[in-house]
């Protein structure tokens, strides 16, 4: 049976695997329950198949560990695999049905990310839960100096200038124990600002020795930090078919709702990566802020938008109009020439 096996569908977890094959033609030829430790060694004895796989925790790393033995390995978005399980859901119909998915030729698969971006993305992961943790940290301490009548300005930065002055004018408020308590907590904020410090440098160290950050970069409204989680997230820019299909995957177009030859455009999908989206939002805000001082016709452009549509969507405009340009200059390799007015 495994002769005639075309594709392989693998429902991956943490220890226990399983595996539905198919011939040519739809029908399931073999079924098969692995551990982690067998997983491997089985693959290494098949003749090279088509392997589907859902895009979650773990993939990519199995991705690359099964192209080493010369399978042809597919990974897809979970929501595109659901409707092909048939009645109750159990491992072995989940596999069953990631088999019948990756046959599918209008289907859309997730490019395979090598150890470079998996290192990238590690470091944005982390620096994104520090960003986290230094909020919830900020607001607890805000609270907390509120029950003791001492009321702190909003926002990280002010907190960062305001907090060690505000402890000794007011200290008459606190206790001996509250002042240890609150100064352990400042001491905790420190910790926090060194860790994100290194996690930035970093990623600035990565955006300026990486080519296609360095290419990135060019772009107004993209910095060290955007450039380095789109290289994390793109590993093959073509995959895509133009720039709008890229646009469209990071969730910066409209969601649509139309029937009975009736257009209906929602507000963006929101689709994709938040974390990326974010991003290129804030990169796109910051733009706007300074395109009263230019001239060229991208900023006349911005321009004209804001006084039409306001700051709000034009943010998301030009981060979709940015989205594009990413989309070009990663499948061309070449940097970003801004036009002249």
């Amino acid at each position: 049976m495994k002769q005639e096996m075309h594709v392989l569908g693998i429902d991956i977890a943490k220890h226990v695997f399983h595996a539905v094959g198919m011939d040519d033609r739809g029908n399931v030829v073999y079924r098969k329950r692995v551990s982690r430790h067998d997983l491997i060694p089985f693959l290494a004895k098949l003749p090279p198949v088509r392997i589907g796989i859902e895009a979650c925790g773990g993939a990519h790393y199995w991705a690359r560990r099964f192209r080493e033995h010369g399978h042809e390995v597919k990974l897809m978005a979970p929501q595109f695999v659901k409707p092909y399980v048939k009645s109750n859901k159990n491992d072995s119909r989940d596999a069953e049905a990631i088999a019948e998915a990756v046959t599918r030729p209008t289907m859309r698969f997730v490019p395979i990310k090598d150890v470079d971006q998996q290192d990238i993305q590690a470091l944005h992961r982390v620096r994104e839960r520090l960003i986290g943790e230094r909020t919830a940290l900020v607001n607890a301490v805000h609270g907390l100096m509120h029950e003791y009548g001492i009321v702190m300005p909003k926002g990280v930065a002010k907190f960062r200038q305001a907090v060690v002055g505000k402890l000794e004018s007011e200290k008459d408020k606190l206790t001996p124990l509250s002042q240890e308590m609150f100064w352990k907590l400042v001491e905790e904020f420190a910790a926090l600002e060194a860790q994100l410090a290194y996690y930035q440098e970093k990623l600035e160290a990565l955006a300026q020795t990486h080519p296609e950050c360095q290419r990135l970069m060019t772009i107004p409204g993209i910095g060290p930090l955007t450039a380095t989680a789109l290289v994390a997230a793109v590993s093959d820019a073509s995959a895509f078919k133009n720039g709008r299909q890229f646009a469209a995957w990071l969730g910066l177009v409209p969601r649509q709702y139309s029937t009975g030859g009736k257009e209906r455009l929602l507000g963006i999908s929101k689709r994709g990566d938040s974390y990326l989206r974010k991003l290129l939002i804030h990169g796109a805000r910051a733009t706007i802020r300074w395109v009263g001082r230019k001239t060229d016709r991208r900023s006349q452009w911005i321009r004209q938008l804001v006084e039409r549509r306001g700051t709000n969507r034009t943010a998301v405009a030009v981060a979709n109009k940015n989205a594009r340009i990413v989309w070009a200059l990663l499948t061309s390799h070449q940097a970003y020439e801004l036009a002249k007015g």
